[in-house]
């Protein structure tokens, strides 16, 4: 199962794709944690996307897909893998089929979570990360065992500091334009299927599950 989570930035996303890989037995694949382990390692794609990092500037699509292509020789992902993150833009869809496709690959399923302004919103703006392993947790939702502090190793915990009310509406409006050619690019190919994100996240996983069993 080749399954992407797709989503505006507070969907749970993350949380989705890391529940839906324990359940599914294959691996949890987000471009985020790719770049990072890359810059960790010192790879020779990795120092290239640091440079570009360091400057402030977005890590360009072909580099990112050369990550993925790497991640992708993996035979971890012989079963299935979960994609988080990615893609993001029509362009990015393409290049993604192209990878997988020269791997003899393509992808199966396409999960939109579909959220409302007034849930991510409320999400976002009560999120906090730990500094250390970047662990998310809510204030309301999902709080810490001991305040200020992450569950697993203890490290201090940050509100980002472009969880406000004001940053959210403009990255969601950004998020909607950019989205809407994907949206229909995976219709087309009869991949996509829409799930309401607003509800308890353990139920949008059993719909996630139920989905994946019927490709």
């Amino acid at each position: 199962m080749y399954l992407v989570l797709l989503g505006p930035p507070g969907a749970g996303k993350g949380t989705q794709a890391k529940r839906l890989a324990e359940k599914l037995g294959v691996p949890h694949i987000s471009t985020g944690d790719i770049l990072r382990q890359n810059v960790l390692l010192d790879t020779d794609l990795g120092r290239q996307a640091k440079g570009i990092m360091e400057k402030g500037l977005l890590v360009p699509d072909d580099l990112v897909a050369k990550m993925l292509d790497e991640r992708f020789s993996n035979p971890d992902i012989k079963k299935g893998f979960i994609l988080d993150g990615y893609p993001r833009t029509l362009a990015q869809a393409h290049s993604l089929d192209a990878i997988l496709a020269s791997k003899g690959l393509a992808v199966d399923l396409v999960v939109y979570l579909d959220t409302s302004d007034r849930v991510i919103i409320k999400r976002l703006t009560g999120r906090l990360v730990c500094s250390k392993c970047g662990a998310n947790f809510h204030t309301t939702n999902m709080p810490p065992k001991v305040k200020g502090l992450c569950d697993s190793c203890q490290g201090p915990l940050y509100q980002r500091s472009d969880d406000n009310e004001i940053t959210v509406v403009k990255r969601l409006e950004v998020y909607k334009q950019q989205v809407a050619s994907l949206i229909e690019y995976y219709k087309k190919a009869e991949k996509l299927h829409s799930l309401n994100a607003d509800l308890e996240a353990k139920v949008v996983l059993q719909q996630i599950i139920e989905l994946s069993a019927k490709v």
